[in-house]
């Protein structure tokens, strides 16, 4: 239910609408608009990759992760209804509000995905994972479908877009906060606080959570599959990133698509997503992790091509389907390997280092792209081309990585920590 209710912020904000909008509306189409948008994610991200690991350290000591959740689920909510007054005297505000916003977003994105091994068996965590992404399209379709609703009721009365998408702002806000009490009234922490021998919380927690940070990044070696794949991420997510943050600016920038046009495309793809994430998780399970990644990273690649060569509406609405199989499948796929990949007493840590991987990501995906376009001079089917080049390295990457001798190493870093200390 939280993948149902975070989905629309990314869907809305991130994805369909609100992009579109601060590029042409707050930003007013200026050369660097573009640039901008992804400049002010990226400062978010780059805000997560400083935090997370900690946050997420801090978390399995304390066992804290659902007070943290609440904290960053208030925090989105927030920053979120407050872009109700981005217009193009408010650009700075609007920025400030987007860094925000995104902020507490990726933050809460972390502490939930480490819910996962609690909630299920290793064997069944890419179906697991694949239902809370799946349920997490759906809500994204639902958040998007009563925007368009309200978008298609506000046209038809003669508004403009400077007059009903800070409305959608407050939509997307309220059905957040109201899709994630499901979270907080049912979902219990079942990790237990981590206290020394005397039965105490060892002193200076914040120290020590980043003590435990640079320890797993030092012995990293230990885990050089979970290693490998977080570089492996760090590059393929780049590329998806860069879809998911300017699908509606390349749909009305290169393919002249209306925001009514681009709100559709986002509700289709996202029902493409929902379908690939469900079904593909069984598959998942059957075929391996790495392999099933590896065959979505494929389509990744025909996705852009395909949508570097479309000019016409069929070609590219082929490509747009076939990024949203691959979006669902790609994105529960790399949560599942975390998860076989993480000790279970280190699992909000080890997200938290995914969390970092991903975010690094989307600082240099959505960045490449707005700066090859300020580069081309506005030219968006060149810059599509170059970040789809992440695809191709990532594919690459991961043929190193082995499920099985990553959660061996998994498995032996347990047993070390139940080992009593002399």
């Amino acid at each position: 239910m939280y993948d149902f209710a975070n989905s629309g912020y990314t869907t809305v904000v991130i994805t369909a609408l609100f992009n579109a909008y601060f590029v042409a509306v707050v930003a007013a189409n200026a050369p660097w608009a573009t640039f901008a948008w992804t400049a002010a994610l990226s400062c978010s991200y780059l805000l997560i990759v400083f935090s997370a690991p900690v946050i997420g350290a801090y978390a399995d000591l304390r066992a804290a992760k659902k007070k943290l959740l609440a904290f960053t689920t208030s925090g989105c909510i927030l920053f979120t209804a407050l872009l109700y007054f981005a217009q193009p005297d408010t650009l700075w505000f609007a920025i400030v509000c987007v860094i925000m916003s995104n902020f507490f977003f990726g933050s809460g994105e972390n502490l939930i995905a480490a819910f996962l091994t609690e909630i299920s068996k290793t064997r069944a965590m890419g179906r697991v994972s694949g239902w809370g992404w799946s349920l997490g399209y759906a809500g994204g379709l639902v958040t998007l479908g009563l925007c368009l609703l309200y978008v298609t009721w506000a046209e038809a009365r003669g508004q403009t877009a400077q007059q009903f998408v800070p409305v959608t702002m407050l939509i997307t806000a309220a059905i957040f906060a109201l899709a994630s009490m499901p979270t907080f009234l049912l979902l219990r922490e079942r990790a237990t606080p981590q206290m020394n021998k005397d039965g105490m919380f060892e002193a200076g927690i914040i120290s020590k959570a980043w003590l435990r940070v640079w320890q797993t990044l030092r012995h990293l070696r230990q885990f050089a599959d979970l290693r490998r794949f977080l570089i492996c991420s760090l590059f393929y997510q780049a590329g998806i990133q860069a879809v998911i943050t300017l699908t509606a600016v390349y749909a009305n920038q290169a393919m002249g698509f209306t925001m009514q046009q681009t709100l559709v495309l986002v509700l289709v793809v996202n029902i493409t997503a929902a379908i690939g994430a469900f079904l593909f998780g069984h598959f998942e399970d059957r075929i391996g992790h790495v392999r099933f990644i590896a065959l979505t990273l494929a389509g990744w690649i025909v996705t852009i091509l395909l949508a570097w060569a479309a000019h016409g509406l069929t070609l590219f609405w082929v490509a747009a389907n076939i990024a949203g199989l691959c979006l669902g499948a790609s994105q529960s796929a790399g949560r599942a390997l975390v998860g076989v990949f993480a000790p279970s007493s280190r699992t909000a840590e080890f997200f938290g280092l995914w969390g970092l991987a991903v975010k690094l990501a989307s600082i240099a995906g959505p960045l490449t792209y707005g700066a090859a376009t300020w580069l081309t001079g506005g030219d968006h089917r060149q810059a599509l081309l170059v970040t789809g080049s992440y695809f191709i390295i990532g594919l690459l990457l991961l043929s190193g990585v082995h499920t099985a001798r990553g959660r061996r190493a998994a498995l032996h870093a347990d047993r070390l920590a139940r080992m009593p200390v002399a």
